[in-house]
């Protein structure tokens, strides 16, 4: 009789699991779920997975990094549009900085290099 309890056990089972990710997440900026992701990561699909998924985080954060051209094009599209709204020479400027910026910054590449151990 109590088989069709099954199902909603597994649902709340998974749920609560869920919960406590997106907590982890939330806490410290996902200090305690570091180690969590770097244990997962030992397996190959979910290494897969997380790459996937902070590629596509990445590429939201900053369109240049985007995977097609249009994308890019339109991106520099709105760039330009706001610099040429800029109310006063300052604003222009410093939308004219953002974009350089965004341009010299190349993903993977870091000033600092770190020691192989």
């Amino acid at each position: 009789m109590w088989w069709f309890l099954i199902p909603l056990i597994v649902l709340g089972v998974l749920l609560l699991l869920f919960g406590v990710l997106i907590l982890l997440g939330r806490y410290k900026n996902g200090a305690l779920l570091r180690p969590i992701i770097a244990w997962l990561s030992k397996f190959g699909f979910m290494r897969r997975l997380f790459t996937r998924v902070s590629t596509a985080a990445l590429e939201r954060q900053n369109p240049e990094l985007a995977g097609t051209p249009a994308e890019r094009r339109a991106y520099f599209e709105a760039t330009e549009a706001q610099s040429a709204d800029a109310p006063n020479r300052q604003a222009r400027r410093r939308v004219e900085r953002m974009q350089q910026q965004a341009r010299s910054t190349r993903p993977g590449s870091s000033s600092k290099k770190r020691k192989r151990r």
